[in-house]
């Protein structure tokens, strides 16, 4: 079994450099912000979720130019309102393919799309939260970080791009109540004895 690969050396050599504080949170292996929200404790708004979008705009020659997508883990990707707010021509999520030869793994992205020389949006809504779960390129790590920060970091295009999602997280450690006998069952129990 392979080892798990831990946050990008790049990542936390650029958020030193630029002295932003974070915390590199260790977690069980996760592949949705979902399972990362239930995993680390924190609420689906907390998550920064990050995918890779192909975006083909008019005034372009080449086939296509990459951003990376930031929006909470509450929220779902609205795909007719990043073409519209970006005047694309198409929009649609980047292939595997494109994710490999940009250095990336399906599922592990980052919100640090200037370190791949790509673009970064991000949803209005996730510039309200105050600090949030990122992504590190890790399935096992990820990093707590203030949004302002990120923001500053990445100077990311802030757009209406999401939607709110119905998702709620389980409670953990509940357990279903134990009823209790009814008083007349309990005194027929007492009368028997």
């Amino acid at each position: 079994m392979a080892k798990p690969k831990p946050a990008s050396k790049q990542i936390i050599k650029l958020l030193e450099k630029s002295g932003v504080k974070f915390e590199v949170v260790p977690h069980k292996k996760v592949y949705t912000a979902y399972d990362l929200a239930q995993t680390a404790g924190a609420k689906l708004d907390e998550i920064a979720k990050s995918l890779l979008v192909q975006v083909e705009l008019p005034q372009m020659k080449k086939r296509g130019q990459y951003f990376v997508v930031v929006l909470p883990g509450s929220y779902s990707l609205d795909m007719k309102k990043l073409k519209k707010e970006l005047k694309a021509k198409k929009a649609e999520m980047a292939p595997e393919k494109v994710m490999k030869r940009l250095g990336l793994e399906p599922g592990a992205i980052s919100p640090f799309g200037s370190l791949r020389d790509v673009g970064v949006v991000m949803d209005k809504s996730l510039v309200k939260v105050k600090q949030a779960l990122v992504g590190a390129e890790s399935f096992t790590e990820s990093l707590r970080m203030k949004v302002k920060d990120l923001v500053a970091i990445e100077a990311p295009l802030v757009l209406t791009i999401g939607k709110k999602n119905s998702l709620k997280l389980q409670k953990k450690g509940v357990k279903k109540p134990v009823k209790k006998p009814a008083k007349k069952a309990v005194k027929k129990a007492a009368k028997r004895k």
